[in-house]
């Protein structure tokens, strides 16, 4: 089964976002900006080198090139719209991969996208254990197996298992050696 409307529309908020996320960033590719970093100072006020104490906050600006901002771009403008396409063609494992690998890249800026892919494969992972995504149908069907389950106990019939073996199965025999590639067997001593 596909993605059902709501989680449609929750894939096509993540690829709106991600895309959203790309157009933050992309200033940054069409000059040199000046990203400032921060740290905790030490115990005793200092800062590590090339560090500055402003406001008892240590910083750091540097100048970086907009090279160093082209992979983490494409990555989420490529990822973004591969979750819209997904999306669009109702492909849950295809959102819930493209959405995990992009809340993994991003860190903590990625957790809306790493609950996504979390929400999308428990949801998955129901529909097939149960026949129902939601939570009320698959308590439902786990409920029903479960009275089942009691009833064939209080009665006494054994119950089938899952893994039993035909005896004729066992005894089938086992193919005829080849010619070809069985080498030819000494005769025994009696």
């Amino acid at each position: 089964m596909g993605l059902d409307l709501i989680e449609r529309r929750a894939s096509y908020v993540g690829g709106a976002l991600a895309l959203i996320l790309a157009a933050i960033i992309s200033p940054h590719l069409f000059k040199n900006t000046w990203v400032t970093d921060t740290a905790k100072p030490s115990a005793k006020n200092t800062c590590a080198a090339g560090y500055h104490l402003v406001n008892k906050v240590c910083t750091y600006t540097h100048l970086t090139h907009p090279s160093d901002w082209i992979i983490q771009f494409l990555e989420i403008f490529i990822l973004g719209v591969g979750l819209f396409i997904f999306a669009r063609l109702s492909k849950r494992a295809g959102v819930a991969v493209l959405s995990l690998l992009l809340g993994l890249a991003l860190g903590v800026v990625g957790l809306p996208f790493l609950f996504l892919g979390g929400w999308l494969v428990i949801r998955a992972l129901r529909l097939q254990k149960y026949g129902s995504a939601s939570f009320v149908g698959s308590s439902k069907a786990a409920r029903e197996a479960a009275d089942q389950r009691r009833a064939e106990k209080r009665s006494g019939a054994p119950r089938a298992k899952r893994n039993e073996i035909d005896v004729e199965s066992t005894l089938l025999k086992p193919p005829a050696p080849s010619k070809r590639y069985t080498p030819k067997q000494r005769p025994r001593r009696r």
